[in-house]
């Protein structure tokens, strides 16, 4: 049976794979991405921003969710460089982090179906 399954590799196909592996580092911050992306909090976050650049309050106001719950959210997101701050006086406003984070959003959107 196993020399059966090993006639049916394609070599090259398996070769090309091989040959784009993902590093370890890389591999655990990718599943540490869609781990943090996982969370249906998080992910309300994520899509209120994609809207606007709001501070803790409004995302707390927003969400019904007290500021040090959504404080604690925001700065697992920052860590992984999903959300960025930006402070303008007092208050910090929260972003997504770049074009790539927006597009990965929207996508997964648009792939559900609702883009």
């Amino acid at each position: 049976m196993a020399d059966e399954t090993h006639q049916l590799i394609d070599a090259a196909a398996v070769q090309r794979a091989r040959s784009h592996a993902l590093d370890e580092h890389l591999t655990l911050q990718l599943a540490e991405t869609f781990r943090a992306l996982a969370d249906p909090t998080r992910v309300r976050i994520l899509h209120a921003l994609s809207q606007a650049e709001l501070c803790v309050g409004d995302l707390a106001w927003l969400l019904g969710m007290s500021e040090s719950a959504v404080s604690h959210q925001l700065r697992l997101l920052r860590e992984l460089r999903i959300v960025r701050a930006r402070r303008d006086g007092r208050l910090i406003y929260y972003a997504l982090d770049d074009d790539h984070v927006v597009h990965l959003f929207q996508t997964t959107l648009e792939h559900l179906g609702h883009g």
